[in-house]
């Protein structure tokens, strides 16, 4: 589990944010759980259950020795907003600290409106105000692109065609409440570290295939963001010599290869699909037994393989994650990429497992509002400012009313 630093207050929020996304935890679990000594989890516990924020449970069962009292949660200490942009359209959700996704709404969105952060000030208020009334610890919100930090949210997006969007600060102040940006793997992988496979398993890799092309590194059970936030953008690796010109500027970068427009564009050059036709049409021509459909993803599985293969050599994660909007489509990335990958990688690495999830929209949004969620289990780091109104959400449920 994601492990606090910093002093007894966040250690309390980190408490409450442990419980909520487990569903309850021993006194002994808490401490091993966050790090802290047993004597201090104690006080910290006594405290917490006399200011009426959680409560004793069941005995859990014993296994030969004494049962432990399980705490819990008093009430869901609130809920959270998360939000995936795309250039053409905003998936907001709203989850429990468990990660349970309460509601989700999507909208059409034109990233490239010269109103488009008024815009999304808008989708955000009226998605609050339909909701249940239960406190908003805070928004999270995922971007494909480079994000400064989490706290103050400046956004650097080719996908988007933005450069230094002070996205995190205007959200922030129309909206009354804490908001954190991140590039939406590294939410992603955030997520799957608090609520996925991630959770046993404190080194692993994220990959996404679909729009673009991108990862997330989690060492030591941290996101590793680099020095401008910008660590896990694989889709600008050079993969083809003068290849297909790329968002970001430059030619033949992976995701001019191997993303979703990419794909499509040959399909239709090649007479797979029509001038007019999309990536579901690309993928049901595959589904539907058409070998050059077929054959297409096959060679885009190949450059991503040898990609991924690399980050495992470099980086030695436990498991591999696959994920994003392509993995619709996997059967048919499969067979190139499983043959690249593990031929790429030394003997030692070869048993790596890959596990592939499917993907929705409300995933990445979930991922988004995992931001939040995570903000306890550290003292500041990328969150700032953000993270301190979170955690000072989470120990006093009267705040959000206060300030709504």
């Amino acid at each position: 589990m994601l492990r606090p630093s910093g002093s007894a207050d966040v250690n309390r929020s980190a408490i409450l944010a442990h419980l909520g996304t487990t569903g309850g935890a021993s006194r002994a679990d808490l401490a091993r759980a966050l790090g802290v000594s047993p004597a201090l989890m104690t006080q910290l516990v006594r405290d917490l259950i006399s200011d009426g924020l959680i409560r004793e449970l069941a005995m859990s069962p014993s296994s030969g020795g004494r049962p432990a009292q399980l705490l819990g949660p008093v009430t869901s200490a609130g809920r959270m907003i998360g939000m995936k942009l795309s250039k053409d359209h905003v998936a907001l959700v709203e989850t429990e600290l468990s990660g349970e996704v309460m509601r989700a709404e999507s909208w059409p969105f034109d990233a490239s409106s010269v109103t488009f952060l008024s815009t999304l000030v808008e989708l955000v208020k009226a998605f609050r105000k339909s909701g249940s009334g239960v406190p908003i610890l805070g928004v999270g919100v995922g971007v494909p692109g480079s994000v400064d930090s989490q706290g103050s949210g400046v956004v650097d997006s080719g996908l988007l065609g933005w450069r230094q969007v002070p996205l995190g600060g205007v959200l922030s102040r129309e909206l009354g409440v804490p908001v954190l940006v991140e590039n939406n793997v590294n939410a992603l992988a955030i997520a799957e570290r608090l609520y996925g496979p991630g959770r046993e398993h404190p080194d692993f890799l994220v990959v996404t295939i679909g729009e673009g092309v991108g990862a997330g590194f989690v060492t030591g059970g941290a996101v590793v963001r680099g020095s401008r936030g910008g660590a896990g953008e694989i889709g600008h690796i050079a993969a083809v010599e003068d290849g297909p010109r790329c968002t970001c500027g430059n030619n033949g970068c992976i995701e001019a290869v191997i993303g979703e427009e990419a794909l499509v564009v040959s399909a239709r050059q090649s007479g797979i699909i029509p001038p007019d036709a999309n990536m579901a049409e690309l993928q049901a021509q595959a589904d539907g037994g058409n070998a050059m459909a077929q054959d297409l993803f096959r060679g885009a599985g190949h450059p991503l393989g040898r990609i991924v293969a690399g980050l495992v050599q470099v980086l030695d994660p436990e498991i591999v994650i696959v994920s994003g909007e392509g993995t619709r489509a996997w059967s048919h990335w499969k067979p190139g990429f499983e043959q690249s990958f593990r031929s790429s990688l030394t003997s030692d690495r070869q048993g790596i497992p890959v596990i592939v999830e499917s993907w929705d929209d409300e995933s990445w949004a979930r991922g988004a509002a995992a931001l939040v969620a995570s903000t306890p289990f550290y003292s500041g780091e990328s969150s700032g400012e953000q993270g301190r109104q979170v955690r000072a959400r989470l120990t006093s449920p009267t705040t959000e009313a206060a300030a709504s």
